[in-house]
Protein backbone atom coordinates (compact mmCIF):
# COMPACT_ATOMS: atom_id res chain seq x y z
CA UNK A 1 0.00 0.00 0.00
CA UNK A 2 2.90 2.35 0.68
CA UNK A 3 4.13 2.14 -2.91
CA UNK A 4 0.60 2.88 -4.12
CA UNK A 5 0.43 6.01 -1.94
CA UNK A 6 3.81 7.18 -3.23
CA UNK A 7 2.67 6.72 -6.82
CA UNK A 8 -0.48 8.74 -6.18
CA UNK A 9 1.44 11.55 -4.48
CA UNK A 10 3.84 11.82 -7.40
CA UNK A 11 0.93 11.96 -9.85
CA UNK A 12 -0.94 14.68 -7.95
CA UNK A 13 2.11 16.70 -6.96
CA UNK A 14 1.23 19.34 -9.58
CA UNK A 15 -1.69 20.52 -7.41
CA UNK A 16 -1.35 21.72 -3.80
CA UNK A 17 -4.88 20.76 -2.76
CA UNK A 18 -4.75 17.31 -4.30
CA UNK A 19 -1.36 16.62 -2.77
CA UNK A 20 -2.55 17.52 0.71
CA UNK A 21 -5.80 15.59 0.29
CA UNK A 22 -4.00 12.43 -0.81
CA UNK A 23 -1.40 12.77 1.92
CA UNK A 24 -4.16 12.97 4.52
CA UNK A 25 -5.89 9.93 3.01
CA UNK A 26 -2.67 7.98 3.38
CA UNK A 27 -3.04 8.17 7.18
CA UNK A 28 -6.22 6.10 6.97
CA UNK A 29 -4.57 3.40 4.86
CA UNK A 30 -1.09 2.94 6.29
CA UNK A 31 0.25 1.44 9.48
CA UNK A 32 2.61 3.40 11.74
CA UNK A 33 5.83 1.96 10.29
CA UNK A 34 4.71 2.80 6.76
CA UNK A 35 3.77 6.32 7.84
CA UNK A 36 7.26 6.90 9.18
CA UNK A 37 8.77 5.73 5.90
CA UNK A 38 6.31 7.92 3.98
CA UNK A 39 7.24 10.94 6.09
CA UNK A 40 10.93 10.50 5.30
CA UNK A 41 10.21 9.94 1.62
CA UNK A 42 7.98 13.04 1.43
CA UNK A 43 10.67 15.25 2.94
CA UNK A 44 13.26 13.94 0.50
CA UNK A 45 11.01 14.13 -2.55
CA UNK A 46 8.76 17.15 -1.92
CA UNK A 47 10.18 19.34 0.84
CA UNK A 48 11.26 21.94 -1.69
CA UNK A 49 7.69 22.72 -2.71
CA UNK A 50 5.41 21.26 -0.03
CA UNK A 51 7.47 21.59 3.14
CA UNK A 52 4.70 23.42 5.00
CA UNK A 53 2.02 20.91 4.04
CA UNK A 54 4.21 17.97 5.01
CA UNK A 55 4.98 19.59 8.38
CA UNK A 56 1.31 20.32 9.03
CA UNK A 57 0.01 16.89 8.04
CA UNK A 58 2.64 14.90 9.92
CA UNK A 59 2.46 17.15 12.99
CA UNK A 60 -1.19 16.22 13.43
CA UNK A 61 -0.31 12.55 13.19
CA UNK A 62 2.23 12.70 16.01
Amino acid sequence: MLEYVKTILVKVSFDVRLFEKELRKAFKMLIQEELEELRKWCYVRFSGIYHGIINRVFAKAS
